[in-house]
C-alpha cells in the first residue's frame, strides 16, 4: 500500500512539474503547476533551472508575469485551471515574463471588466435595467449610462432590445456592470443595437480568433457582401446584410469556419462570389 502511494505522489509531482516553455501551443491539464526558467541558468526543462513560476517581482526574476484566462495564481505558483492549449505573449520590452493564458474551446461566459459584450434586455427595474450576457447572473445598466441621457432625457430602451456596451464592474464578489459610453461620455459604437439582423452564438475562442488584427475570415467576409456586424466577447455575434438570405449565409459561414481550414473557405467563398 505505501509503495502504491509512492508511486502515485511521484507521478503526480512529475506531472505538475512541467516547464512553461516546453508545452507552449500544447493541451494543459487542470492542477498542473508550470516551471519557468531562470535567466540566468541555461539548464534544459526538468533540469536545475527549473523553479515554479514565481510571480512576484525580484532581483532574480525574469520580469513581469500576468496570469490571463484559465491560470490562477497561488501563492507564488502559476496553476491551470482549464484544459486547453497554452499561450504566451511576449512582453514589448523584452525583458521577459509577458502574458501567459489558455486558449479553450469554452462557450460559458464569465464577465471581465472592460470586456465588450452583445446583451439581451430581460426586465426593468426602477432606474436599472437588467441585461443577460450570458454568465451566471444578469448585469445591470443604469439608463444614465448611455450618451446624451438625463433624468428628463431618458433612452428609448425596451425589453427584448440588443444591448452593446462594456463593463466597469465584474467580479466575483459583485454583480456585473455594463455601461454604453466610454470614459468621456461618448457612445463610440455602443447603445441599442437596430431590430433588423441576426444574433447567433459561437465560441469563446473563435471570438478571439475573429477579432485578431490580421483574421483572414472577416477580410474574406468582407469581400463576399456588404455587411454590418457586431462582435461580443462573450460569444455573441450580430450580422446584418441586405437581403436575409445573404444574411444567413453569412451566419451559417462564420459559426462553421471554425472547423474549416483555409483551403475549404476559399472552396466556399469562390462558389459563391460565382452564384
Amino acid at each position: 500500500m505505501a509503495e502504491a502511494a509512492a508511486v502515485v505522489a511521484e507521478s503526480l509531482a512529475g506531472y505538475r512539474a512541467r516547464a512553461a516553455r516546453a508545452v507552449l501551443e500544447q493541451v494543459v491539464l487542470p492542477g498542473e503547476e508550470l516551471l519557468l526558467p531562470e535567466q540566468e541558468d541555461g539548464e534544459g526543462p526538468g533540469g536545475a533551472g527549473e523553479r515554479p513560476l514565481r510571480l512576484n517581482a525580484g532581483a532574480r526574476s525574469r520580469g513581469r508575469v500576468v496570469c490571463g484566462p484559465g491560470l490562477r495564481r497561488c501563492g507564488d505558483r502559476l496553476l491551470v485551471t482549464k484544459c486547453g492549449r497554452l499561450r504566451h505573449k511576449e512582453p514589448g520590452s523584452g525583458s521577459g515574463g509577458g502574458v501567459y493564458w489558455v486558449d479553450s474551446q469554452q462557450k460559458r461566459y464569465v464577465p471581465v471588466k472592460g470586456d465588450h459584450v452583445i446583451g439581451i434586455v430581460t426586465a426593468k427595474s426602477g432606474d436599472i435595467f437588467k441585461v443577460d450576457v450570458g454568465g451566471s447572473e444578469p448585469a445591470s445598466l443604469s439608463y444614465l449610462a448611455f450618451e446624451g441621457a438625463t433624468k428628463r432625457n431618458r433612452p428609448n430602451v425596451q425589453v427584448g432590445d440588443l444591448i452593446y456596451g462594456q463593463f466597469v464592474v465584474a467580479n466575483k464578489d459583485m454583480e456585473p456592470e455594463m455601461v454604453c459610453i466610454d470614459s468621456c461620455g461618448r457612445a463610440c459604437g455602443m447603445g441599442v443595437i437596430g431590430q433588423d439582423g441576426l444574433l447567433f452564438k459561437v465560441t469563446l475562442g473563435l471570438i478571439r480568433r475573429l477579432l485578431a488584427p490580421d483574421c483572414e475570415i472577416l477580410q474574406e467576409v468582407g469581400k463576399l457582401y456588404p455587411l454590418e456586424i457586431v462582435f461580443g466577447m462573450n460569444g455573441r455575434i450580430w450580422v446584418k446584410a441586405k437581403t436575409i438570405q445573404q444574411t444567413l449565409i453569412l451566419a451559417n459561414i462564420l459559426e462553421a469556419c471554425e472547423h474549416m481550414t483555409a483551403d475549404q473557405r476559399k472552396q466556399i467563398f469562390s462558389r459563391l462570389a460565382e452564384s
